[in-house]
């Protein structure tokens, strides 16, 4: 089921937020991470509401969104897929496994499929050297990728 919000939806249920994370301190971050756990990413619309709250400026807002990895400024899709981009992976056949996964997908990084299932996405380190090259689905963390066990996590992925 699609459901539409409006404005008022999307600014009301940001105001909630930042009223139950305000007190902390430094409450950007949190509030930011709650808007996307509520939305599935970060509207463009929360950004002049966060900052009028914080009495921060909308540049200062969307500066840290674009700064960090994890935000998104569009809905991901169903099942979001994060390829280890760092070094130990890289040294491990990383670029040929971002290749060969954007071909099977159809996509390239912060993309996401037609049909709406996978979102890919660079992380910089999953903290899964020793396995590399590493990926995470939903999560679950994959070691040890090569390019035959691709299709099958593909296919994982879309389901």
């Amino acid at each position: 089921m699609n459901i539409r919000m409006t404005a008022g939806d999307v600014s009301g249920r940001t105001l909630a937020i930042i009223e139950d994370l305000r007190h902390l301190e430094g409450p950007l971050l949190p509030i930011l991470h709650a808007i996307q756990e509520e939305f599935g990413y970060v509207p463009e619309e929360t950004k002049p509401v966060i900052a009028a709250a914080l009495n921060l400026s909308r540049a200062e807002v969307h500066g840290v969104v674009s700064f960090y990895h994890d935000f998104r400024a569009r809905p991901a899709g169903r099942h979001v897929l994060k390829l280890c981009r760092a070094e130990a992976c890289q040294s491990m056949g990383g670029p040929q496994i971002a290749e060969k996964l954007k071909t099977l997908l159809g996509i390239g990084f912060h993309e996401t499929t037609a049909d709406g299932a996978v979102t890919l996405e660079p992380v910089y380190c999953l903290g899964l050297c020793a396995s590399a090259p590493a990926a995470m689905l939903d999560g679950e963390l994959h070691g040890r990728l090569d390019e035959d066990c691709l299709p099958e996590l593909v296919a994982e992925a879309r389901r």
